[in-house]
């Protein structure tokens, strides 16, 4: 997610570091038990609403495109826009009104602006686009104003904000998502299809990345004056972004749903080294930028293992020169699903014609009539296996292939009709939390990191993702 409101981001890297090297979260703190008068909200379900009250903090990258993708959504009306920079908020208001004829009131100017729009307009609902490291308490400050939120990625930025997050919404008795919108690619979608119809069998290992050359970012960021994101490189040395890779193996895998969850993760990282060459060459010699020590790797690599015994791997690298790649791949004792480009093998899948060449990689026709790739074998895929909610609600025109459209749009059914999320807060908490997990492994030379469980022991009683219609 990238920069949208700077609310209570520190003026300066040096300030950030300090903070963040001065104030550790509570990472090994013992879970006490669930406080009396707060519920488990792994298959929670609020009551319908029939028309939800949107309110959004944070426009520009994310929050316009978000704002306007409302107006094409049932049961739903934005009330409320907010941004540090009234004009950004202005703006998106406008559009807003030109396409739906409704006209949101408009925040801005203070980094409590927000605080004033949960009082004043008390939504229904909240999306919040900020600076990583404001998402916990803007979520918990929500929640607690009567709103259920929905925060951009990632869902915090310590363990201590994860816990303060889940503890809100099991005390408040109010949604926490975090808007993960991977999971509601066409690609995605259609493997978790395949997995829930058993064409891999037993999962076994997954594999996932955000592998994505964001080294330009740091000049947009440089000529806007915008510190937030060069912070956390400056001051972190771990996986900082992984739930996009993550979030959809997670869910084909089911954890932290009935029969798995979980357990620990080890990580290192690679030399740190790119972005220090990017801001040396790229940038004037006066910015203050070219004598910032970038502590965190270019390239992080973590292994998770489940408590079942199956294991994730899981990589992150914005600063390689590298092809954007998610992974995407899901192995199990009956066939394989891959990303990037998308292909599969299977025992119970019916293959295509075999190539003429070794252009699949095997040694024989018999080997490669088992795979599928290319865009006619991908079509064909979608042919038999489109997930129905992409054939529902899809659209190609829409910003990401279709997922915020597809996101942004059973978040409002799901409240509309009063039915559990598709994502709930501690999926967001699990999977935020490989972050900070992960630069603690990293600070111990790869040791392993237990992962907190933020659904005390309950996550057995929370069924699977099943197939949305």
């Amino acid at each position: 997610m990238m920069m949208e409101e700077q609310q209570q981001t520190p003026a300066t890297v040096a300030q950030f570091i300090h903070e963040r090297n001065t104030n550790p979260s509570r990472e090994g703190e013992a879970v006490a038990l669930r406080p009396e008068g707060s519920v488990y909200m792994g298959n929670f379900a609020a009551e319908p609403i029939e028309t939800v009250r949107v309110a959004i903090i944070g426009l520009s990258e994310r929050g316009i495109p978000q704002t306007l993708q409302f107006a094409s959504i049932p049961h739903c009306r934005v009330v409320g826009l907010c941004d540090l920079q009234p004009s950004a908020a202005e703006e998106a208001a406008a559009e807003l009104e030109r396409r739906s004829g409704v006209r949101p009131q408009v925040y801005g100017g203070s980094s409590e602006s927000y605080l004033e729009m949960l009082r004043e307009l008390k939504p229904d609902a909240v999306f919040i686009n900020t600076s990583w490291e404001t998402h916990a308490v803007m979520a918990v400050a929500c929640m607690e104003h009567g709103a259920h939120a929905f925060v951009e990625v990632p869902l915090a930025t310590t363990l201590e904000g994860l816990w303060q997050i889940v503890d809100a919404s099991e005390r408040t008795r109010r949604h926490c998502m975090m808007l993960e919108n991977v999971n509601y690619g066409r690609v995605e979608l259609m493997f978790l299809n395949m997995v829930r119809r058993g064409l891999v069998g037993e999962p076994v290992h997954a594999e996932a990345a955000y592998i994505h050359d964001l080294r330009s970012r740091m000049l947009t960021d440089a000529a806007a004056g915008n510190n937030w994101r060069t912070c956390h490189f400056a001051a972190r040395n771990g996986n900082l972004y992984p739930t996009h890779g993550l979030g959809p193996v997670a869910q084909y895998m089911s954890l932290a749903r009935t029969d798995d969850t979980f357990e620990s993760i080890v990580s290192m990282s690679s030399l740190s080294l790119g972005r220090a060459a990017f801001v040396q060459r790229e940038l004037p010699e006066e910015h203050p930028w070219q004598n910032l020590d970038f502590r965190c790797g270019d390239v992080n690599t973590s292994i998770i293992r489940t408590r079942a015994g199956r294991t994730i791997l899981v990589q992150w690298d914005e600063t390689t020169p590298r092809p954007y790649n998610r992974k995407n791949m899901i192995a199990g004792t009956l066939g394989v699903l891959a990303g990037f480009p998308t292909r599969v093998a299977g025992e119970q899948l019916s293959p295509p014609p075999a190539p003429t060449d070794d252009s699949c990689g095997g040694s024989s026709g018999e080997d490669c009539c088992q795979w599928y790739m290319g865009p006619e074998a991908e079509a064909d895929l979608f042919a038999r296996y489109e997930h129905p909610l992409y054939a529902r609600l899809g659209d190609e025109n829409a910003r990401n292939g279709g997922m915020d459209f597809i996101m942004l749009s059973r978040v409002i059914e799901c409240l509309h009709r009063g039915e559990p999320l598709d994502q709930n807060v501690y999926e967001g908490a699990f999977w935020s939390a490989v972050a900070p997990l992960s630069e603690m492994s990293v600070s111990q030379g790869g040791a392993p990191q237990p992962f907190p469980d933020f659904t005390r022991g309950d996550w057995k009683h929370t069924p699977p993702l099943g197939i949305v219609p």
